[in-house]
């Protein structure tokens, strides 16, 4: 299969790692010139960060941080050189987290995956993301407009009307939540009305299970999935080779030990972190919360570029012990402090009405000695008293979780 979006996605990956550290020192240097990315990197030289090693040594920054953050010094924390009113439209998310959208054409880089899902110049399409304040309605919007296609914008919700419109345009496109595209097809069947022209569709923001996949797909309806944020707009998403998600361009992608900036080893679970190379909003190593593991190789829909296996839930496993918080990042400490175990997983339970925790870690060895500086390290870094397990190297699941709370 040759049919891309452009000549930038079958790239040879040694080139594209090239080009986009190439251009990174001065995506860095625009960042800098916003007063919180001045203070968060402070030291740092940008014409020296031209490799994911010398990346993987500056700071992350938590998107779970940004609430307070834009809190503080609303709008955007001081992550931002540009005015509000250098951009073209203005949002908040949740938290609440403030968004600002550029002026360029594709701000939130999606008409490749919209393309990727089978959606052509002069389709229709029904977009049934919520224009409401939060960007997600727009970021589809600019996407297939971008790709030149025309552009329902439906929203969620009021059926009946969307049917009117469905039937008068004929739309042969759907981006929208898997869960309300379900919902429209079940309620036209319901009531008589013609939706058969959607054939194409791409979710997101919510789970779209196979189950579910080979429905759409029973009832005429190749739906594929993207992965997004706000922030960042779209960061991944699936191809005609319905093997994982390919990493969408102009990114940088890391996957990390959850609570720190570290990679992980080549397949395993982490933290996606996220380096853009908008000139007008960068980002830098923002850490998102979500765990994927990468996928080896490349695609054999022929593009070139790094491959996650999908949303695999959250990395921040928090918690509280005896009313202490306990977080990813200890238990990370734990590991740097012993580099001789693989794998740890504090495991909370319930002992005798009171909570209780066990610090499980791969070992090749397990000499007593180890087990009890294990053991004083934790209460050390926690403030906790737990117990120490060792397990055999490879016997503790390839998840991401580091916190298995299972009160």
């Amino acid at each position: 299969m040759t049919d891309n979006y452009d000549a930038l996605e079958t790239r040879d990956p040694a080139a594209r790692e090239a080009a986009l550290f190439a251009r990174l020192p001065e995506v860095l240097r625009k960042a800098m010139a916003a007063p919180a990315y001045a203070n968060l990197l402070r030291g740092t030289d940008p014409a020296s960060i031209t490799s994911r090693e010398a990346l993987a040594g500056l700071p992350v920054l938590r998107k779970s941080e940004l609430p307070a953050l834009h809190k503080a010094a609303p709008p955007f924390g001081g992550f931002v050189a540009g005015a509000p009113g250098s951009f073209a439209r203005l949002f908040t998310s949740p938290g609440p987290i403030f968004e600002p959208e550029g002026r360029q054409a594709d701000p939130w880089r999606g008409a490749r995956a919209l393309f990727a899902a089978g959606f052509r110049e002069g389709d229709v399409v029904l977009n049934t993301f919520s224009y409401h304040l939060t960007p997600g309605g727009f970021i589809f919007d600019a996407s297939a407009r971008a790709l030149g296609c025309a552009v329902i914008p439906a929203g969620p919700g009021n059926t009946e009307q969307q049917f009117e419109l469905i039937e008068a345009y004929r739309p042969v496109g759907y981006s929208g939540t898997p869960d309300f595209l379900k919902i429209l097809l079940d309620a036209a069947a319901t009531a008589g009305r013609d939706v058969s022209s959607i054939k194409r569709a791409l979710v997101s923001g919510a789970a779209f299970p196979k189950s579910l996949q080979e429905e759409m797909k029973s009832r005429g309806v190749e739906a594929y999935q993207a992965f997004g944020t706000a922030d960042l707009g779209l960061i991944a998403f699936e191809t005609a080779a319905r093997e994982g998600m390919t990493v969408n361009e102009d990114l940088i992608l890391e996957i990390v030990k959850p609570g720190t900036g570290d990679p992980v080893a080549p397949g395993d679970v982490g933290e996606i972190v996220v380096t853009s190379l908008d000139p007008h909003h960068p980002w830098i190593r923002l850490a998102l919360g979500d765990l994927t593991a990468a996928l080896p190789g490349a695609s054999p829909c022929g593009r070139t570029n790094m491959r996650i296996k999908g949303w695999m839930g959250r990395a921040d496993q928090t918690t509280k012990v005896k009313g202490m918080f306990v977080r990813p990042e200890q238990i990370a400490e734990i590991g740097k402090r012993h580099p001789e175990l693989g794998r740890l997983r504090l495991v909370v339970t319930r002992a005798g009405e009171a909570d209780a925790m066990t610090l499980r870690a791969e070992c090749a060895s397990a000499p007593d000695a180890l087990l009890n500086e294990v053991a004083a390290t934790l209460r050390a870094v926690t403030k906790l008293g737990g117990t120490v397990e060792f397990v055999g190297a490879g016997s503790l699941p390839n998840d991401g979780k580091v916190i298995a709370d299972e009160r």
